[in-house]
C-alpha cells in the first residue's frame, strides 16, 4: 500500500476510535468524583470507669460504620483543659467535644439545675426533667452561647462522697476540706461549715496523700475505677449534686457544612449512642459498686431522714440564693424554672 494511503487509513482508524471514545463517555457521563473523607477531632474528660468513657471511646466507630468511613473521629484527652472543653468548640480550636454542663454552671445556671439541694435526687428523675423540656431548653442556649450542634446526651454515674473519716451526720461535714464540682455544692458546703475546695480529677489522688483534702464528691463510677476509696474509705451517697449530665456537641458550623445525607446518618448514629447511655446506666453503677464491695468497701446512703437535714434550708438557701441571683444576671426568671422542674416530677411548685 502506498505510504500516502496507509497513512490516510491509520487517521481514519484514530479518528473513529476518538469518535467512540468520545461516544463512550458521554454515556458513561464524567467519572464521579470521590466523596471527600471528613476528619473530627473530639476532645474528652478522663473518667474512668464511668458510661461517659466508654460511650465517647466508642463515637469513633459508631461514626464511621454509620457513613461508610466517610467521616473520621478521633478522640483526645489532653488537648484542652476540662473545664475549656466547651469554650474549644466555642472558639474552633475543636470541632467536637463532649462536655458536662456542670462546668459551666457558673456562667449559665440553666446548666446546673440538677445541682441544687433535694431538687433532682436521681437518673429517672433526671431524664423525666430532660424529657419534660431540660433538653430541648438547654440545646438552644449551646447553639446560642456557645455554636454548638447537641448530638447526644448521658450522665456521670450519680455522685457520692468518698471520705477519710465517716461522714454520717450534718455535723461531721463542719470543717472537712471536700473537693466539689459545681458552685451549688459548694454553697451549701459552706453553709454546713465544710471547707470546698474545687479541684481537677487528676489532682485528687495526691491531694488526699497530703491531706489536702479530706473527701471527694465525684461519680460513684470515677471514684471506684480511680481507687479513691484505698485513701477514702468512707464512701457515702448523701444525694448532694446526684446527677452530672454531658453532651456531645459538634460546631456549628462544622456541622452546617456537612453534606445533609452525611448529618443525617450521624444523627442516627448518635442518638443510638444516647440510647446506650441511659440505657446501660444502671449496670455501669452496680458494676462500680459490686467492685468496691469486693475490696472491702461498704458504700453507705443516707436515710431520708438525714437527707431532709442536709437540706433544711439554713444548709440549702444558699445554693438556691446564689443560683437565683445569678438567674436574674442571665436574665431568666429562676424561682419559675424551678417550679417547671417540680412540675415535670409531680413535686409541690413553691
Amino acid at each position: 500500500m502506498p505510504m500516502s494511503t496507509k497513512a490516510a487509513a491509520e487517521g481514519r482508524r484514530s479518528g473513529l476510535l476518538a469518535a467512540l471514545l468520545v461516544a463512550a463517555f458521554a454515556i458513561a457521563g464524567p467519572e464521579p468524583v470521590r466523596a471527600q473523607q471528613i476528619d473530627l477531632t473530639m476532645g474528652i474528660i478522663v473518667s474512668p470507669g464511668d458510661a461517659y468513657s466508654a460511650m465517647t471511646a466508642s463515637v469513633p466507630e459508631r461514626i464511621a460504620k454509620a457513613t461508610n468511613g466517610r467521616v473520621q473521629v478521633t478522640v483526645s484527652d489532653s488537648l484542652v483543659a476540662p473545664a475549656q472543653i466547651a469554650s474549644a468548640v466555642r472558639d474552633g480550636r475543636l470541632p467536637m467535644s463532649a462536655a458536662l454542663h456542670t462546668y459551666l454552671a457558673a456562667d449559665e445556671p440553666r446548666m446546673g439545675i440538677f445541682n441544687l439541694p433535694g431538687l433532682i435526687s436521681d437518673i429517672e428523675e433526671y431524664q423525666k426533667v430532660r424529657d419534660a423540656f431540660w433538653a430541648r431548653d438547654v440545646a438552644g442556649i449551646w447553639a446560642e452561647k456557645w455554636g454548638a450542634v447537641v448530638l447526644a446526651e448521658g450522665a456521670w454515674c450519680p455522685t457520692r462522697l468518698f471520705s477519710k473519716t465517716p461522714i454520717r451526720t450534718v455535723e461531721d461535714f463542719r470543717n472537712k476540706r471536700l473537693r466539689v464540682h459545681n458552685p451549688q455544692t459548694a454553697a451549701q458546703m459552706n453553709a454546713l461549715g465544710a471547707k470546698p475546695t474545687p479541684m481537677a480529677t487528676t489532682e485528687i489522688m495526691p491531694a488526699l496523700e497530703r491531706g489536702v483534702i479530706d473527701g471527694v464528691f465525684i461519680s460513684t463510677c470515677v471514684g471506684g475505677a480511680m481507687e479513691f476509696w484505698r485513701l477514702a474509705k468512707n464512701v457515702q451517697d448523701w444525694g448532694v449534686g446526684a446527677i452530672t449530665g454531658w453532651a456531645i456537641l459538634i460546631n456549628k458550623a462544622e456541622w452546617e457544612g456537612m453534606p445533609a445525607d452525611v448529618r443525617a446518618q450521624v444523627k442516627n448514629a448518635m442518638d443510638e449512642l444516647q440510647k446506650d447511655a441511659f440505657g446501660t446506666y444502671n449496670a455501669f453503677v452496680q458494676a462500680a459498686l459490686d467492685n468496691m464491695k469486693k475490696n472491702g468497701i461498704e458504700p453507705w446512703s443516707a436515710s431520708e431522714a438525714e437527707r431532709a437535714a442536709l437540706n433544711d434550708p439554713k444548709f440549702a438557701k444558699a445554693a438556691y440564693d446564689s443560683w437565683l441571683a445569678r438567674a436574674k444576671e442571665v436574665g431568666f426568671d429562676g424561682p419559675a424554672y424551678i417550679n417547671r422542674v417540680r412540675q415535670a416530677l409531680g413535686k409541690p411548685t413553691q
